[in-house]
């Protein structure tokens, strides 16, 4: 099937020549879809960057955010009006408005099919143009990672924080109801950390703790969230779910369950927990 160029839905009239594509990728510690998804001030100022050089010297920024497992997709991210330029380099030196009258309706609905070439993530538009397509676009705005199932979760406290922070039903009707037994590992050493949710505590309760303190009260997690700061940790601690049951199981299957993976894991001899 001919692919569908992204020219067919700009607004008639449209100068890509006042425009600077803004090609926002991964900064080692945040995914630009996941901010685009989740956090509107925070994709603001993703907007209003200035690196060493002034590369939004056009009237408009034309903004889109990569996806997190395909390099060639890029989720639609707004046009952004520079009303002023600072000459500091390094910051948010730029001042930019949301234009939500020039294809508003697109903003994290429309998915762009675009293969970049080198690593300049700031080009001028009509020079990329041509070779950019519709990939999709979806029926309701991009909030976000869709629950992947129970034994699928493979995400970073980064992750969680977004989807607790929307309440996001689908993730938490999936887990409020079920207590279990989980791993967090440090992905840049391998160590892990098992837990568990019991009682009357469902797996979103705990994590939604995690959510919020980073650290869920515990002691290896604690020690790490000072050795690494917030932004590392926040990236490279991930969460899976090991095993998981209905609220009616006993707590001591559960309690006995993280006792065993813990051993099996070596949690607590190379690991992150302290009992």
């Amino acid at each position: 099937m001919e692919a569908i160029p992204l020219t067919s839905v700009l607004p008639e009239g449209f100068d890509s020549k006042l425009h600077k594509i803004h090609f926002a990728v991964w900064n080692q510690i945040k995914h630009p879809v996941d901010v685009l998804a989740t956090n509107d001030e925070e994709w603001h100022k993703w907007n209003s960057w200035r690196s060493v050089h002034d590369d939004f010297n056009r009237k408009f920024i034309f903004s889109m955010a990569q996806d997190k497992t395909d390099a060639t997709l890029w989720l639609f991210g707004g046009i952004w009006e520079v009303l002023a330029r600072r000459p500091e380099p390094q910051a948010h030196s730029y001042t930019v408005a949301l234009r939500e009258d020039l294809m508003g309706p697109f903003i994290r609905r429309l998915w762009v099919r675009h293969r970049r070439v080198g690593r300049n993530s700031r080009q001028k538009m009509e020079s990329v143009l041509p070779a950019m397509t519709v990939s999709s676009i979806l029926k309701e705005p991009f909030i976000g990672d869709p629950f992947p199932g129970h034994d699928r979760i493979n995400h970073s406290l980064a992750d969680l924080q977004a989807v607790v922070s929307q309440a996001r039903a689908d993730w938490r009707i999936a887990l409020e109801s079920m207590k279990g037994v989980y791993v967090i590992h440090d992905k840049e050493t391998g160590q892990r950390y098992v837990g568990s949710a019991y009682g009357d505590t469902g797996i979103w309760q705990r994590w939604a703790t995690y959510a919020t303190t980073l650290h869920g009260g515990n002691v290896g997690l604690k020690e790490l969230l000072e050795q690494k700061g917030s932004e590392n940790y926040r990236a490279n601690m991930r969460f899976a779910l090991l095993e998981y049951w209905s609220m009616r199981t006993d707590d001591e299957h559960v309690l006995e369950r993280e006792s065993y993976w813990k051993d099996v894991l070596h949690a607590r001899s190379l690991g992150l927990n302290k009992n």
